[in-house]
């Protein structure tokens, strides 16, 4: 999703992004290879690039003159100034915010988390936002005058991005809300989408998936989402809603959701129905936390607790692995610290279920990057604006 307050605006952003676009995937290049891989006139690329410059985010290089053989002088190179470029990263979830700023080179320059309410409203969480990275360039005397893109993801149903940024859909008005008060903020675009999506996008642009070109990514925390890579591409879907594994009925006539369906995953797997169901059987667990450190322990209630959430999840797993096929399952979140006590039963379960003839080699895995996945993806998604060219290869941040 990319917001802009007119219409020039917009496009003089577009023509931005595909300028960045072709300096990140290509490196250095003459301002006579830019026009013909991006098919801006010369007026419009000299313009861009003067004000690029002028801002620092790309660097002007005189060529090296040592074994040229051609005819006259080289061309000047344009490309991005690593050490200029800014990038933030933006998790607001439902109760915590994280945000992490990094440069164009992919290197954390800071790094925090906050706990918000509940209930907050999307002003509110805009304003927390904000003021989570306000404290992190003052804390760590960051210069964001360089600053190129924020990445943002939130949970729920985010709608995918904008026709101007490659996609389709349209924002969720609280989406929209959050963005546009960030975008005024800071003035600069805006990339927003599901945080679970994000996280996915992030294992498999530098994590536990970063070697497969299809993968499934569950974030497994005080709800259930995830994210799908197909053929190396973050798969967002035709209304922005894919990956939404939570969402999936297992019990029709159950209780009813706030999607509007009836016994989802989410309801019955998420670490407050756990604790629940502990509960029930006669054992208190004090929260999340404490609920990993005794399935961990072996407790035997806990453990069957856990064990039996886990199955629900690998089944639900075994027929998206039947459709899609996918070389790693990841999975995220508060409930992956549990390791071996999660990812057996969600073994076990796609193994009995998935086609069990198939001779095919699935890894089901822990992934990277536990509760800052969201906030790298949104790393990711800003580095590259439009994140549904092929996943590159990147070092690990």
């Amino acid at each position: 999703m990319i917001e802009r307050p007119d219409a020039m605006q917009r496009v003089r952003l577009a023509h931005t992004e595909v300028l960045l676009a072709q300096l990140r995937s290509v490196g250095p290049l003459s301002r006579a290879e830019l026009i013909r891989l991006t098919g801006l006139s010369r007026t419009t690329l000299f313009d861009i690039i003067g004000d690029l410059i002028a801002r620092g985010v790309v660097v002007e290089r005189e060529p090296a003159l040592s074994g040229h053989r051609g005819r006259g002088r080289p061309s000047t190179t344009v490309s991005l100034n690593p050490s200029a470029g800014r990038i933030v990263g933006i998790d607001l979830g439902r109760a915590t915010i994280t945000v992490i700023v990094a440069t164009l080179g992919h290197d954390i320059l800071a790094r925090g988390s906050r706990p918000i309410t509940l209930t907050a409203g999307p002003a509110r969480r805009a304003n927390a936002a904000i003021k989570l990275i306000d404290d992190l360039v003052q804390e760590h005397d960051i210069d964001l005058r360089a600053l190129e893109a924020i990445g943002l993801g939130l949970p729920g149903l985010v709608a995918g991005r904008s026709r101007s940024a490659g996609g389709s859909g349209s924002p969720s008005v609280a989406a929209k809300q959050v963005s546009t008060r960030i975008q005024d903020r800071y003035g600069v675009a805006v990339v927003t989408d599901n945080n679970s999506r994000l996280a996915a996008l992030a294992e498999g642009t530098w994590g536990a998936t970063r070697d497969v070109r299809d993968a499934i990514y569950v974030r497994w925390s005080d709800g259930v989402g995830g994210g799908l890579i197909v053929d190396g591409r973050l798969a967002r879907g035709a209304h922005g809603a894919a990956g939404e594994i939570g969402h999936v009925s297992v019990e029709p006539d159950g209780d009813p959701c706030p999607c509007g369906g009836r016994g989802c995953l989410e309801l019955l797997i998420r670490p407050s129905a756990l604790i629940e169901q502990c509960a029930r059987r006669g054992v208190t667990v004090a929260d999340p936390a404490d609920l990993v450190a005794r399935a961990l322990a072996g407790e035997p209630i806990v453990s069957d607790v856990v064990r039996h959430a886990a199955t629900l999840l690998g089944r639900v797993l075994s027929g998206m692995v039947v459709q899609l096929d996918p070389g790693k399952v990841a999975i995220g979140g508060t409930l992956a610290h549990a390791g071996d006590a999660v990812l057996e039963p969600v073994r076990t379960a796609i193994g009995q279920l998935a086609i069990p003839g198939h001779t095919r080699r699935l890894d089901v895995v822990t992934a990277q990057f536990g509760d800052e996945g969201g906030a790298l993806g949104a790393v990711a998604a800003a580095l590259r604006l439009n994140t549904s060219e092929p996943l590159p290869t990147l070092p690990t941040p």
